[in-house]
């Protein structure tokens, strides 16, 4: 009898994912599932941060490309994955805004389960240099002087220098007219040829036409400077309180994949993130990389859904 129940708590303790199973893991190649179509800004930053887990992880982490609705097929295909810590997806803000769908496959806070932020893609608030601002402060005083005059322009509705523009009109409680492009190349250049009279872009896409004299510099979206602009004030440092409208970027697992492996790949993301090599390809492509565990990044995706719900529903913006 004694024989029996030992080999039964044997069995059961192999059944258990514990910490020696997530010191064997990963015994195989990973999948990396990107939303984003190969080649693009997003999947070159995919590679570079692959590349590095490959080496502090043990495995090689594989890139599968899954282009398409904004990203949600790559998503649909990580919930419907088998949970056992062998596929991944790397998101990227749109994922904390579900209430711009008017129908997902699937629910983020249910379906998946954040393992890391990678890092913060900062947009930067640029005008036409014929605009007389120099600062956030001069922006919002000449809106205020001037209201539903200013016209903004955008990668389109629902993008995320839309809903960065919404978010600085509420809390700066301004007017200004949108006008929505089909990209963000198209939006800035309608902004350097003086169509449109301010925008807000990545840093990296920026930086070349704001180095030219193209595009004056006023402020950095995120809650801390860029790393690329740092004499560039952020939008909150110039007087908008509490803004912050980052484009980041995070790892997520199905739900249900075991604890042991997600803190495990949560704390190997975190190693190479550090690697100096890796920061500063990272910080060349416009992203910082990111601080913080399992548990904060949590926190942090539960806080970002509930703004830019409140974001899209203020702004009037339409599901898709």
């Amino acid at each position: 009898m004694k024989t029996r129940f030992l080999l039964l708590g044997l069995s059961g303790a192999l059944l258990v994912p514990g910490s020696s199973g997530a010191q064997q893991y990963p015994a195989r190649p990973i999948r990396l599932v990107v939303g984003f179509a190969a080649g693009g800004a997003t999947d070159l930053s995919a590679r570079v941060i692959a590349s590095k887990l490959s080496e502090t992880i043990g495995q090689q982490v594989v890139v599968d490309n899954r282009p398409g609705a904004s990203a949600n097929l790559a998503a649909d295909l990580v919930v419907r994955s088998a949970a056992d810590g062998y596929t991944f997806l790397l998101a990227n803000a749109t994922i904390a805004m579900p209430s711009l769908f008017a129908k997902l496959p699937f629910d983020v806070k249910k379906d998946l389960t954040p393992v890391s932020l990678v890092g913060y893609g900062p947009l930067l608030l640029t005008v036409h240099p014929s605009l007389p601002v120099k600062s956030v402060k001069e922006l919002v005083a000449l809106a205020k002087r001037n209201p539903g005059t200013l016209n903004y322009a955008t990668a389109g509705v629902g993008s995320m220098t839309h809903l960065g523009m919404a978010l600085f009109i509420s809390l700066a409680n301004v007017r200004m007219v949108h006008v929505p492009y089909k990209g963000g190349a198209p939006s800035a250049i309608a902004v350097m040829t003086g169509e449109s009279q301010l925008t807000f872009s990545s840093v990296a896409a920026a930086l070349g036409p704001v180095r030219q004299g193209k595009l004056r510099p006023i402020a950095v979206s995120a809650a801390r400077r860029s790393s690329t602009l740092p004499d560039v004030p952020t939008v909150s440092e110039g007087g908008v309180a509490g803004y912050d409208a980052s484009s980041w970027y995070g790892f997520f697992a199905p739900a249900g994949t075991p604890q042991p492996i997600v803190s495990k790949l949560g704390d190997e993301t975190m190693k190479a993130l550090v690697a100096a090599d890796l920061k500063e390809r990272l910080v060349s492509q416009g992203i910082e990389p990111a601080k913080g565990g399992v548990e904060e990044f949590a926190g942090y995706l539960n806080a970002e859904i509930s703004k830019w719900a409140q974001v899209i529903k203020s702004a009037g913006i339409p599901p898709q």
